[in-house]
């Protein structure tokens, strides 16, 4: 029977689990918990800097229902930090389960088990506590050498040398460059200086944080979470708890939005506690609220720009200095704020002469911050873009132009991108398709509409990475099933991305199946191969790179069995269409005829495991272009068109990396126009729920169009490079540039509201 030749990279394949999600199957954390766990509940601190003088929980502990209420006192005192980072991580250790020193409005006071939520609550409204309030620093600008200290405990530990100093407020701190940038911004024609200040925002992902623990029948705490790191998970609790990590085991189901907010383990130490208390399984959900003023929002950072230039438009030299809030703990505080510079930067490599590239991370008494997609790559290329564009208007030069005289191309190697060198990039490609695409000549004039309404365009290039180079480590197991089709275990978690749809698809091309044919189970600390986890857009091209590894060792091993089927030696068969075949004959076997050999008289394993990591993170490339309407005399602003072309190496699933672009330049939108994270005087948080915190809709999110300029990367699976990040960074910077162009006021804060845009008009 001839085998049907299948090809499943760069095909739109329906992800693994989209009727399960339309039906409404249970899937998640909460659907699949026990209905019989503890309700835990978290008391939490109105106050932004305060010390627990007295905690009385005893009428608390009476309330019918309440099994145990936990304070400072009672959980270990070991410092720990809660980003999910590689060890050793360069984020300090700076947290307790419970601190008597409470360091931002919404920081945990006490823990709350029950055996219903009703009862947790109204045992919370009874805990008396007797707070001593201190001083807060809430400005950033005001927290590095500042005499109040977030962090004045003695045993504050840094692992890493990152420059951090808890004595002056630092969570790190460095200096970086090439060449002497001071005098060769002396000598050009034009050199611009500005600060770009970009908020705080919360990933208000549909899926609060929530976690589940149980001890399994063997005494081992057994951890379900919606995370993006499972292996991350498994060493906090082991250190935060004081428990070996194998006692532990985590796991996680289907995840209802992530981006990046759960690579860090904001909720899983506090039920996981409960339960070892107390041997009973636990839950905690965290309300909308709780996500909205005790979660892992964006850094806010301000980014100065020092930008030199020829009166032609050459961008010579560059010098960037990012001061990034931390918060009151400084988890990704040390590796986000890298990315501002070295992720920026590059995108004018093409006649840099000079760059210098400083930061420093303070801590404040405000919500810690964390990862968010983009990971400070964001609030640098909205810096520098915008500079960029305010170069371009101020020489009266085209900013696509601009950027075609200064743009990293192909073979260039990039300085300020620790070294490497661009072996695959389309960027020009990407900046003359989304030209064309987007009828930039017609469109980048100012229009008047009439009735104060104007139309305007703008636009911004970014890059971002593939990976933590050196760092990052994918795994996977590939197995034959006995009935010839294929399982792939992996660490890595899907979070809607659709990376379990796109690894698969990895498999059945290397073997030459149906993607239905490939059964796709993690992310299990007890299963999986070991997975860094689903964040720095490295699970395409680091994991899919050992899904490659593993199914070419498959296939050896599926040879070994064939071979001994086939009376022959394994020199004498080969793989092919889905099949070995002896060479030279008609003899072949079938996979399903191998996995019943596999099960009887044989000592060849049909199962291989591959990990993989990178020294290099080949940077993907997004141009954006936006069109919008001014409402001149409102300030309002419509988002009209947005067209976009990535270059994110081959495509393995076009259908997937559109909906990842559409859905990151939507996030773009929202930061860009709506979205903020205030605190009133007392460091409070106004946008405690989506009635203040407005995410933006389908209404607010005009007609986008998507296109993909291929590259082809060989460091790739198949030449993937990533796409999950990149596609958040251009909006911010295009958008500024377009209400620049109908407005004639450049705007360097974020958000840009209606009321900015109007006063800045009448001023």
């Amino acid at each position: 029977m001839e085998h049907k030749k299948y090809n499943a990279i760069n095909q739109p394949v329906r992800k693994k689990d989209s009727m399960q999600l339309l039906l409404g199957k249970p899937v998640y954390v909460e659907d699949i918990a026990p209905k019989d766990a503890l309700a835990v509940k978290l008391l939490r601190s109105p106050h932004a800097n305060a010390i627990v003088e007295e905690i009385n929980v005893s009428v608390a502990k009476k309330v019918p229902g309440v099994v145990d209420i936990y304070t400072w006192e009672d959980v270990p005192k070991q410092r720990f930090a809660i980003a999910g980072q590689t060890y050793p991580e360069p984020s300090p250790y700076d947290r307790l389960i419970l601190d008597r020193h409470v360091r931002f409005v919404g920081d945990v006071v006490a823990i709350i088990a029950a055996e219903n939520e009703k009862a947790a609550l109204k045992a919370m409204k009874l805990i008396k506590v007797k707070y001593k309030i201190l001083e807060p620093v809430l400005d950033f600008h005001q927290a590095k050498d500042n005499e109040i200290l977030v962090h004045p405990e003695e045993d504050w530990l840094a692992q890493v040398p990152v420059g951090g100093d808890a004595r002056r407020n630092l969570v790190a701190s460095e200096i970086s460059g090439d060449g002497d940038v001071d005098a060769v911004l002396a000598d050009c024609d034009e050199v611009l200086e500005h600060a770009y200040h970009m908020r705080s925002f919360n990933q208000a992902m549909m899926e609060t944080f929530r976690t589940y623990t149980e001890l399994d029948r063997y005494g081992r705490l057994h951890v379900i979470s919606s995370t993006q790191i499972v292996f991350h998970v498994r060493r906090i609790l082991s250190r935060a708890l004081g428990i070996p990590k194998s006692k532990i085991r985590v796991e996680k189901p289907r995840i209802g939005g992530g981006f990046g907010a759960k690579q860090t383990a904001v909720s899983e130490v506090y039920p996981a506690f409960v339960t070892l208390k107390t041997g009973r399984p636990a839950q905690l959900i965290f309300t909308r609220e709780e996500s909205q003023i005790a979660g892992s929002p964006r850094h806010e950072m301000e980014v100065r720009v020092r930008l030199g230039a020829d009166k032609d438009g050459h961008i010579r030299g560059l010098d960037l200095y990012t001061l990034s809030n931390s918060g009151a703990y400084g988890e990704h505080g040390p590796t986000t704020v890298g990315l501002s510079g070295h992720k920026s930067i590059p995108l004018y490599t093409g006649g840099l002469e000079a760059f210098r590239f400083g930061y420093d991370v303070v801590y404040t008494n405000t919500m810690a911050a964390g990862a968010y997609r983009g990971y400070g790559a964001t609030q640098g290329i909205f810096a520098l873009e915008t500079s960029v564009n305010e170069l371009a208007e101020k020489l009266g030069i085209d900013p696509t132009v601009i950027r075609e005289k200064n743009m990293l191309r192909e073979g260039m190697k990039m300085p300020a991108y620790y070294g490497e060198t661009a072996n695959a990039c389309a960027l020009d490609k990407c900046m003359a398709r989304c030209k064309e695409l987007f009828h930039w000549d017609e469109k980048y004039p100012v229009r008047d509409m009439g009735n104060g309404k104007v139309r305007a365009a703008g636009v911004a290039m970014a890059m971002q990475g593939s990976c933590i180079s050196n760092v990052d480590v994918g795994s996977a197991t590939v197995k034959l099933a006995d009935d010839g089709t294929f399982n792939l275990i992996i660490g890595a978690a899907d979070m809607g991305t659709g990376c379990d749809t796109i690894l698969a698809q990895m498999v059945a091309e290397c073997m030459d199946c149906s993607v239905d044919d490939v059964a796709v189970f993690g992310a299990d600390t007890d299963a999986s191969p070991y997975d860094s986890g689903s964040y720095a857009s490295s699970t395409t091209y680091i994991t899919g790179k050992a899904v490659e590894l593993a199914c070419a060792k498959l296939k050896t091993q599926l040879c070994g069995i064939a071979a001994g089927m086939l009376g022959c030696s394994t020199e004498e068969v080969v793989f092919e269409n889905g099949r070995v075949k002896q060479i030279n004959t008609e003899k072949s076997v079938s996979l399903a005829e191998i996995s019943v050999k596999d099960q009887v008289n044989n000592d060849i394993a049909a199962v291989a495991t591959a990990s993989h990591s990178s020294p290099v993170s080949p940077p993907p490339y997004m141009v954006g272009m936006v069109e919008i309407e001014l409402d001149k005399d409102t300030g309002e602003v419509k988002i009209l068109d947005y067209v976009a072309v990535v270059d994110c190496g081959i495509t393995i699933n076009p259908a997937l990396a559109r909906i990842q672009t559409e859905g990151g330049i939507v996030q773009g939108i929202g930061h860009t126009l709506f979205e903020n994270i205030t605190y009133d005087r007392n460091g409070c948080p106004i946008e405690s729920s989506f009635l203040q915190y407005k995410v933006p809709t389908r209404l607010d999110m005009g007609h986008l169009r998507v296109e993909f300029e291929n590259s082809y990367e060989p460091t790739g699976p198949f030449g993937a490079k990533s796409i999950g990040e990149i596609v958040i960074n251009t909006p911010a910077p295009a958008i500024a540039h377009a209400i620049y162009r109908a407005t004639g006021v450049w705007h360097r804060e974020l958000p840009i509201t209606p009321e900015k845009i109007l006063m800045s008009m009448l001023q």
